[in-house]
């Protein structure tokens, strides 16, 4: 059998392929009524909850940790480096880009700027804070973070139930 002979795969890329039934465009109301069954995430929501799951941790050290004040302190630097680096973000995007390659380059420019806020917070901590308990810091740190993923779920789920 020689290559020749054999049966080419159909290709989806073929240029013989018939085409896909086009999409119409919405129309105003379509529109509208999207908007109206999907909110949108506010990100200061999302900075507010990442507060408060620091202010919860805190509280949680103060009455259960075995040296509190220095926890709670450390808490407090790791919840930090996580709620004002995105807060200052979601106040660099609070106004929406025309195009979509500015769009891309101001969010990439405040991703870049929030990066580089929780390096320095993270480093003055390390510098600043006598005594810095590590294990409450970094819960902090990652407890506060996830709190996108709880947001994301909580939008999957809206809009699993809203189809």
């Amino acid at each position: 059998m020689t290559a020749d002979s054999k049966v080419r795969p159909a290709n989806a890329w073929d240029d013989e392929a018939p085409d896909s039934v086009p999409v119409p465009p919405w129309d105003a109301q379509q529109v509208q009524a999207l908007l109206a069954r999907e909110r949108p995430l506010s990100p200061w929501r999302v900075v507010a909850s990442q507060a408060v799951v620091g202010g919860l941790l805190a509280l949680a050290w103060w009455l259960l940790g075995s040296a509190p004040a220095q926890q709670v302190r450390s808490t407090v630097w790791g919840a930090a480096a996580v709620v004002l680096p995105h807060a200052l973000m979601a106040w660099g995007l609070r106004r929406q880009a025309v195009q979509a390659q500015a769009a891309l380059l101001t969010f990439l420019v405040w991703e870049l700027i929030k990066v580089g806020l929780a390096v320095v917070i993270l480093v003055a901590a390390a510098r600043l804070v006598r005594d810095l308990s590590w294990p409450a810091l970094l819960v902090a740190l990652i407890a506060c973070l996830k709190v996108h993923l709880g947001a994301w779920w909580w939008l999957s789920r809206a809009v699993r139930q809203t189809n």
